[in-house]
């Protein structure tokens, strides 16, 4: 049995499928450890899987919620201008503290979520076999895709070529202060320089949680990538509803995620557009609303603080959403349309994915308006393509695998890097 390590972001948008594919390890003889700051203990162990902490010489603890109150009052470019600083920070932690913790918990096998890029440089230094999971979008660093940031829809011509590969120079010119901190540490490790964020290094496998219909037109995709469709199983992590108080009729189901959820106008917004049509509105607010503010609503919304959102969704007509990509695929995982508000990060692109295959409408936050959302919910409730367009995505995934799929690609991978691998973690790890 094989010791895997998992190295992501530290947002629950990442926690989560990837505890659900530690979980699924687990199951089958592995042992499987977040390595991650000492803020997501109590949320990691809840999900059922082994924790080591890093970065206590650096990291002051509770500051990512202090970075998630600022983010949440932020949008698009301004939000990814504010996580620099944060993202600079974990580079900082994982190079200094994250070799050690793995030799010293014997990790053999380290699973790097593409949106840490890091990781990768960490399993390279070590000569450790990595698997990269994409929670959010596959982010391909190619000129014929849109930046996962972009509203664009894929278009294989040389203009749209072009304005792709300006989008991510911009990218990489907003991001020099990672790439620098990230190129410090592997000059010093005798590596070859990373010249593009994000651009993933993995040859053994770089899983997908998006379904393969839920993705754009792409020729020519390696073939180490695999889309397996949403990573989940049952946590542990228990989570009530009021399933009572659901009143048969057709259910709205709105959740801004774990990081926008304190955009209280928009809630207001999507609560005032629901107004008069025979919906039952339930909004899932995740902290980001204090009472007040919830009973200032307007009309009777069903409002919970956290919701279990796959059950939850097996009951709903449509979803309101930022576009997040597990929101997004819980939704569609029921065959269930989607209104999209893209705020930030990669929900322009996911949105842009909502748009390109027929399951919803999408529109960004800075054209919100109660007429345009309620006439977008009027046409996604009444319109056929959209009934017809989110169920073939939904047939997608009940023929992708899955978190199964995910852990079977794993396995297999896992020996196949084994047998290739030229040496052991024999390297100096006196760093940190």
């Amino acid at each position: 049995m094989t010791h895997f390590g998992i190295i992501c972001p530290p947002y629950p948008g990442h926690i989560n499928p990837q505890a659900a594919l530690a979980r699924e390890l687990q199951s089958r003889g592995h042992r499987v450890t977040f390595v991650q700051i000492p803020d997501l203990e109590s949320k990691v162990e809840s999900e059922g899987v082994n924790f080591y902490p890093i970065g206590k010489t650096i990291y002051q603890p509770g500051s990512m919620s202090e970075t998630f109150v600022q983010l949440g009052k932020l949008s698009a470019i301004e939000a990814l201008r504010y996580s620099l600083d944060f993202c600079q920070q974990m580079v900082e932690i994982v190079c200094q503290d994250a070799p050690k913790a793995i030799a010293t918990a014997g990790i053999e096998v380290l699973l790097v979520d593409q949106l840490e890029p890091v990781g990768e440089t960490v399993a390279e230094y070590l000569n450790l076999p990595f698997i990269c999971i994409s929670c959010g979008q596959v982010i391909h660093r190619r000129g014929d895709v849109p930046p996962f940031f972009t509203p664009w829809n894929y278009q294989n011509t040389h203009w749209a070529k072009i304005r792709n590969q300006v989008a991510y120079y911009f990218l990489d010119r907003s991001c020099q202060p990672i790439l620098q901190a990230i190129n410090r540490y592997r000059q010093e490790w005798k590596l070859p320089e990373y010249r593009h964020i994000y651009a993933s290094n993995a040859r053994l496998a770089h899983i997908s949680q998006q379904p393969g219909l839920f993705e754009f037109p792409i020729p020519n995709l390696p073939s180490h990538l695999h889309y397996v469709g949403p990573l989940r199983n049952a946590s542990p992590k228990l989570v009530s509803f009021p399933y009572e108080k659901l009143t048969g009729q057709p259910m709205i189901y709105a959740s801004l995620g774990s990081v926008q959820n304190t955009k209280q106008e928009v809630f207001s917004a999507i609560a005032t557009a629901s107004l008069g049509l025979d919906v039952q509105l339930v909004i899932a607010h995740g902290g980001g609303m204090s009472a007040e503010v919830v009973r200032s609503l307007p009309g009777s919304p069903l409002v919970v603080e956290y919701a279990p959102q796959p059950d939850v969704l097996a009951h709903a007509s449509l979803t309101i959403t930022h576009a997040g990509m597990n929101t997004t695929l819980d939704s569609l995982t029921y065959g269930v349309p989607l209104v999209a508000i893209p705020i930030t990060f990669e929900q322009p692109g996911t949105g842009a994915r909502i748009r390109s295959t027929g399951v919803g409408e999408v529109f960004p936050l800075a054209k919100l308006s109660i007429s345009t959302l309620r006439s977008a919910i009027k046409r996604v409730l009444t319109e056929d393509s959209y009934k017809k367009n989110a169920p073939r995505i939904q047939q997608s995934i009940q023929l992708s695998g899955g978190v199964k799929r995910a852990a079977d690609i794993v396995e297999q991978v896992t020996k196949k890097g084994r047998g290739q691998k030229a040496g052991s973690m024999n390297k100096n790890i006196s760093r940190g």
